[in-house]
């Protein structure tokens, strides 16, 4: 049995391409072969009419040919929002009555620039929709859409390298290290990020490049910024979760948000945004994490850290966010839809 993946682009920094890799993992464990099909990025099959900023429309022909052998399509996100609609319309007529599981990490509707009048994302009987958050169900529900809640997944904390990590950075051995392991787009919310660290005499280390035309804004606000800033990727993130003190992530909106449950799991406090998929963790599961927009709570407790508020935290992502868990999710959709 053969499943495709299939994106805008695969391979990257992204929280799809993260997504994507674990669940191409999960498929392989459970005797599936697996390749992927994307715009741009790595990916066994290149379509260049898939890519965010194509010029053109994805050619059928080549798409049918792409996707010919699999006996299952998944597509991440490109059927989800119009960062390239001649691509959506392209994609839903090529799996048009075949077996599909179209992933929604984000939706046409939860993002204003995104909401095209007309633009509707593309259903069919032979497709099963499959968001990463309850809101999300609830939505597509409210659009007559059945999906299935499939949150993300983790694998246990690897060892990371605290203090040569920290030498690499030049961060000394007394200051204090806020991590924001985040792309640059105005909904990271940078400007707090940096407020944060400036009100906590902190040093503010952004992993990801400036994306969606935010690299002038990006350079603007660290320009002004007064506190300390590093701008580099983490090629290892349990590096950069074993360098920081704290992890920083003031986002007014995530699709899922990665960042504060790999805290989690790597026993480092979270300062997070008030979005709305960060409450419902919050609240269906009991994360215990701190506000971003206030630099006290954050400076208590780094003056003060509680091991059993980690503790907590750790216990929480590897019970409900494993990614043992993955297999049997995925056989369940498999099971229940008996394409």
């Amino acid at each position: 049995m053969q499943v495709a993946f299939c994106s805008f682009r695969l391979g990257g920094r992204d929280g799809v391409s993260i997504e994507v890799v674990k669940w191409q993992r999960a498929f392989v464990d459970l005797g599936w072969t697996v390749f992927t099909v994307a715009g741009s990025g790595t990916a066994d099959r290149i379509i260049p009419g898939l890519a965010l900023d194509a010029k053109e429309s994805p050619s059928e022909p080549d798409l049918r040919q792409a996707l010919g052998s699999a006996d299952l399509v998944v597509v991440d996100n490109l059927c989800s929002i119009p960062l390239n609609p001649a691509a959506t319309a392209a994609v839903a007529r090529v799996i048009r009555g075949r077996p599909a599981i179209l992933r929604h990490h984000d939706l046409v509707w939860q993002h204003p620039r995104w909401d095209l009048a007309g633009w509707r994302v593309p259903n069919d009987p032979a497709w099963v929709h499959v968001v990463i958050n309850d809101l999300s169900r609830r939505e597509m529900a409210d659009r007559g859409l059945d999906a299935t809640t499939a949150y993300n997944t983790f694998a246990p904390a690897a060892s990371g390298r605290r203090d040569d990590t920290r030498r690499f950075l030049g961060v000394g051995d007394n200051e204090t290290l806020l991590l924001h392991p985040s792309r640059a787009l105005a909904r990271k919310n940078v400007p707090a990020a940096i407020a944060l660290a400036t009100a906590l005499g902190a040093t503010y280390w952004l992993t990801g490049d400036a994306e969606m035309g935010f690299g002038p804004e990006l350079d603007r606000l660290i320009a002004a910024a007064q506190c300390r800033v590093i701008r580099h990727p983490a090629d290892h993130m349990a590096d950069a979760y074993a360098a920081c003190d704290a992890v920083v992530f003031p986002s007014t909106w995530e699709g899922f948000g990665n960042p504060p449950v790999e805290a989690a799991i790597h026993c480092r406090m979270a300062a997070v945004g008030v979005y709305p998929v960060a409450s419902e963790l919050v609240e269906r599961f009991g994360f215990r994490w701190l506000p971003s927009d206030d630099p006290e709570p954050l400076g208590a407790w780094l003056d003060h850290p509680d091991g059993a508020v980690l503790e907590h935290n750790r216990n929480i992502a590897m019970t409900h966010f494993s990614c043992g868990s993955l297999q049997q999710t995925l056989t369940g959709l498999l099971t229940r839809w008996t394409w």
